[in-house]
């Protein structure tokens, strides 16, 4: 079987880049591994545009954010099914001095767009936000699982549900690469972690960040996702998702004690409604990298093997954008942006 691109990882990152090379045309094979770890199934979903303990505007916010809505909508209607959900995410003030700051920050031109309005008193009594909040708007979150079902139903037999092996990939002279029964013209990785074990790509500096999750029942339901500390996300069956630890030590797969007693409590710090039963705790190895962006490219060596990957916990935002401008530069040869491109690297091989 002849193939333009056979794509290493049905996650989030491949599952874009794979559906924008399928919509021009092009014979694409993907290679998921069943049963493993997968970033993409555990992650929370988010899309946030202002972000961090600073709360600035989410790097090329501006590029990133105008993208999101109508990809996710448009694969909505390839798949069938319904993922997306646009939602205004508020985030309480620690104190009158955080609320004049931001007052001044409404103004700020990179904010303006994302911000909804600023809260100057409490919203809900059973919030802890005596000195209101911004709400945030161009927010929301995404169900992954579903939106991966519905991607695996979409490729149909595109899709090769089996471990992949690297060292069955072999090159065969011009015409690209063989595995197994598969002539590929191209091999793409996106496959998040597994990239860090592969000949290719072992040099790039990886920076796996473990986060865990809780899913939870309680008897308050606000019209947003607070988001202060810990995210609360509404989840579709009337429970809330609550995350996320970040862990770069402890890259153990399972759920850790420790880690449900942190989201607890800092639950506990937003929410006066006490939890009334775990439903979830789950747990994610994200495929962050060491500068925080991407990894997209070109081996700088072998011939036609390029990665996609390295999202970490952003990917929702960021893969939209992204995965366009990797089909432009797979398709057109359009250059990739520096910070992006693999060959800041380079120099480490």
């Amino acid at each position: 079987m002849e193939i333009d691109f056979l794509i290493i990882g049905q996650g989030l990152a491949g599952s874009a880049l794979a559906y924008r090379l399928i919509k021009e045309g092009k014979k694409v094979v993907l290679l998921d591994q069943p049963a493993a770890n997968r970033s993409s199934q555990v992650a929370a979903g988010l899309f946030n545009p202002v972000t961090g303990r600073k709360m600035v505007k989410t790097w090329k916010g501006e590029l990133l954010f105008p993208e999101i809505v109508p990809f996710y909508q448009e694969l909505e209607e390839v798949t069938g099914r319904k993922f997306l959900t646009q939602q205004t995410i508020y985030r309480p003030f620690l104190s009158i001095e955080e609320q004049n700051e931001w007052m001044g920050h409404s103004s700020d031109p990179a904010l303006q767009p994302f911000v909804q309005k600023i809260e100057v008193e409490s919203q809900h009594e059973n919030l802890k936000d005596p000195f209101g909040g911004v709400k945030l708007q161009l927010s929301g979150w995404l169900d992954l699982p579903t939106f991966l079902e519905g991607m695996v139903a979409y490729f149909g037999n595109r899709l090769i549900q089996e471990t992949y092996q690297e060292e069955k990939l072999q090159q065969e002279g011009e015409a690209g690469w063989r595995y197994g029964a598969l002539k590929a013209k191209a091999v793409i990785y996106c496959n998040g972690l597994g990239a860090m074990e592969s000949r290719f790509f072992s040099f790039l500096p990886f920076a796996p960040v473990k986060g865990e999750i809780l899913e939870v029942k309680q008897n308050f339901s606000p019209p947003f996702i607070v988001n202060r500390g810990v995210f609360r996300v509404p989840l579709a069956n009337g429970n809330f998702r609550v995350g996320s630890t970040y862990t770069w030590h402890d890259l153990e797969v399972g759920p850790t004690e420790t880690a449900k007693k942190e989201l607890l409590e800092k639950l506990t710090e937003v929410v006066r409604v006490p939890v009334q039963e775990i439903c979830g705790h789950k747990v994610g190895i994200r495929p962050a990298t060491k500068d925080r962006k991407p990894f997209l490219g070109k081996h700088p060596e072998a011939q036609s093997v390029y990665i996609f990957n390295g999202f970490g916990a952003k990917g929702v935002s960021l893969v939209p954008y992204f995965s366009a401008v990797m089909r432009d530069f797979l398709l057109e040869g359009h250059p990739l942006p520096e910070e992006v491109s693999i060959s800041r690297y380079f120099t480490y091989i």
